[in-house]
């Protein structure tokens, strides 16, 4: 069942380097350019916190590959659309 497999995470139960890895590790696989802002990495992770407060991101724990991402709101319920779509066909 899809709503077993994945939970989300309150980002303020994570310890502040690991949500910093998580958030580093979503501006590289998102592509984000790290050289238009002064700050680099640093702005982007900063500018990610500030989306986690507002709601604009979640992280989520996949409980069957053991994974922690950050992802988008609408990232999320397509995930979640995606993974209810393939329940259905198994």
């Amino acid at each position: 069942m899809s709503g077993d497999r994945f939970i989300e995470v309150p980002y303020r139960m994570l310890p502040a380097d690991t949500l910093d890895g998580l958030l580093e590790a979503f501006v590289t696989r998102q592509g984000y350019d790290t050289t238009d802002t002064g700050a680099g990495m640093a702005g982007w992770v900063a500018e990610l916190k500030r989306q986690l407060e507002r709601g604009e991101l979640i992280i989520a724990h996949d409980l069957r590959t053991e994974t922690t991402e950050v992802m988008t709101l609408a990232q999320w319920r397509a995930f979640g659309r995606d993974l209810a779509d393939d329940e259905e066909e198994g």
